[in-house]
């Protein structure tokens, strides 16, 4: 059970780092993200079967999730289309793309396929009675590594420049950059995270499917915005391990629904249902605590005047 969770916590994990690149850094509403996740899981389930090596899978996977950003940065910067029709039609032809990588079928199975989770749990076995311990650490070395890697990116010029745009893009501007190129640059990195993400999820299903990333965008926020009760800070280390921490409760949160909310009459098709709720929540209490912060603000200002 506490494999499971961590598992998936981690390996849509990466999904969520990337989400958080569009959503939260550059304020930008990307849709392709349920696109971009089936994509790489495609990209990398047909280049195993066809016995290519994981890690030139993966990479090629990130190129392949880049490419379908980058054609929804060229859709909004150039054709001047809003951001969240830009990833909606970027999505929608994904589809297409991705029959036509799975040699036009709707879901391919890598059960005679040796993967990096295969070959992790056939090492491990030598070492434990439980293979999946060793899957969930080798998914936390990836995701720390990525996360580490963002942090440091986000420091150089480049990410700081890409944090303004979201906040400000008139600096950027005044500052003689240019905020398309930023843009394509930011959302190219997001969809390529996101398809990496679905090549571990295709090893870790054992399958890829072209409906493999419906609704990952939702779960995603929903992540996201979790982790943000977690922990408090404007720290990008922070920001990106909150981003992390979201994604392992969220799993947990789908797992304790699927296991256990038959108490309350549930079953695995109110799932999408109870992540909607979860994402309402979750806003319904950040407006909450708005006004809170802005009164504690006022009583210290009047706190202070008073002392003066």
């Amino acid at each position: 059970m506490i494999e499971g969770i961590l598992t998936e916590g981690l390996v849509y994990g990466i999904m969520v780092l990337a989400v958080f690149i569009t959503f939260r850094i550059l304020n930008f509403a990307d849709m392709t993200v349920d696109g971009s996740l089936p994509l790489g899981a495609a990209i990398m389930t047909m280049m195993l079967v066809n016995g290519f090596p994981p890690v030139f899978a993966l990479f090629v996977a990130f190129l392949g999730g880049a490419a379908a950003g980058f054609v929804t940065a060229m859709i909004h910067t150039k054709l001047k289309i809003p951001d969240l029709l830009s990833g909606i039609l970027t999505m929608t032809m994904l589809r297409s793309v991705i029959l036509r990588v799975m040699s036009n079928r709707a879901n391919v199975p890598l059960l005679h396929t040796r993967t990096l989770f295969t070959k992790i749990t056939d090492w491990t076995r030598q070492f434990t009675d439980n293979p999946g311990i060793g899957v969930v650490v080798y998914c936390l070395l990836v995701v720390i590594a990525i996360k580490i890697a963002l942090d440091i990116f986000f420091h150089t010029d480049m990410g700081l420049a890409l944090g303004a745009l979201g906040e400000n893009p008139q600096l950027i501007i005044s500052q003689g950059m240019n905020p398309d190129v930023l843009k394509t640059v930011g959302i190219c990195l997001s969809n390529g995270l996101v398809a990496v993400s679905g090549s571990f999820a295709a090893m870790y299903q054992g399958f890829a499917d072209v409906s493999f990333g419906l609704g990952m965008i939702v779960s995603a926020l929903a992540s996201i915005m979790l982790g943000e009760f977690l922990l408090k800070s404007n720290r990008i280390a922070i920001l990106t391990l909150r981003a992390i921490l979201g994604s392992i409760l969220y799993r947990a949160v789908m797992y304790a629904a699927r296991n256990y909310g038959y108490y309350i009459h549930m079953n695995p098709n109110d799932l999408n249902l109870m992540t909607g709720l979860l994402i309402i929540a979750c806003i319904i209490i950040s407006k909450q605590k708005m006004p809170l912060k802005a009164a504690e603000k006022t009583n210290c200002r009047i706190q202070s005047n008073d002392k003066n």
